[in-house]
């Protein structure tokens, strides 16, 4: 039965027609075009702005209505990462040529690795899914929430490194995806389980945070393994996305921990007010 639904699961994520035949053609390819991101992102920033200016002005969307939209929004995007993360893992198993263990940290450079086929078809659904992401602004801005200084940088920018890995092919695309993916699943089921009224407890809560700041931290072990590799075995395809998705994950790792420690702070404080 396992295996059966193994063989299915690879036949529907890694060998299905659209998945297999997959090719990322700069100006053709939905997204394929610097343009494309740049106007997304200005877009973004620009509604965030408008919202928190009119929204004040206008009723409030009804509860029920605001939870049923958060609990849709949020089930589309569990599904979705898990998807992905499941699709990109499987599709690197199969198709990663030898030596296999190397090729998800670094891919042959020089124009040998092509952006075609299944790992870079969900690489190009993951990065369609952050623009998707940004609904999660607009549920907060409904919901009268003032949105983060760090949610509004993360969702604008991963826009720009999602572009990048696939316009520069970028070594460790397979590991950051399904890193991320997976890390999502858990942090859209606890958003969902808040949009149903579920409330986790509150170490399950910050548990979220510091798993995604786990992700941060795994990320740069594996560019350590990439770097040897590139100086090593004859260079890695994508070194001018990688350097961008490093800093990028700096800058996150930094906000991530001043949140966690801010939030952390507060719920010891509070603690300490009810004794």
């Amino acid at each position: 039965m396992a295996a059966l639904l193994l063989s299915q699961a690879r036949w529907l994520l890694v060998e299905h027609p659209a998945v297999a035949s997959f090719r990322w053609q700069p100006g053709r390819t939905l997204g394929a075009t610097p343009s494309f991101a740049a106007a997304v992102i200005s877009g973004y920033l620009t509604a965030v702005l408008v919202l928190r200016l009119v929204l004040p002005h206008l009723p409030p969307l009804p509860p029920r209505a605001l939870r049923l939209a958060s609990a849709a929004h949020n089930t589309v995007l569990l599904a979705l990462s898990a998807a992905m993360a499941a699709g990109c893992a499987l599709s690197t198993a199969a198709t990663a040529p030898p030596p296999r263990w190397a090729w998800p940290f670094c891919f042959p450079p020089g124009g040998a690795t092509e952006a075609s086929g299944p790992v870079f078809f969900w690489a190009h659904v993951f990065y369609l899914s952050k623009v998707y992401e940004l609904g999660d602004t607009l549920l907060i801005l409904l919901g009268r929430r003032p949105p983060t200084l760090l949610h509004v940088y993360h969702h604008a920018v991963v826009i720009a490194m999602c572009y990048l890995w696939l316009a520069t092919r970028q070594s460790l695309m397979p590991i950051a995806l399904v890193t991320n993916a997976g890390v999502h699943v858990v942090m859209y089921s606890y958003y969902l389980c808040c949009s149903v009224g579920l409330r986790w407890p509150k170490r399950l809560k910050r548990a979220v945070t510091e798993l995604q700041i786990v992700q941060f931290l795994f990320s740069f072990a594996a560019s350590v393994v990439m770097l040897w590799l590139h100086f090593t075995a004859g260079g890695c395809e994508g070194m001018a996305g990688w350097v961008f998705n490093a800093v990028f994950n700096a800058s996150l790792l930094a906000l991530f921990l001043d949140f966690h420690g801010a939030a952390y702070k507060a719920a010891k404080s509070n603690k300490g007010k009810a004794e």
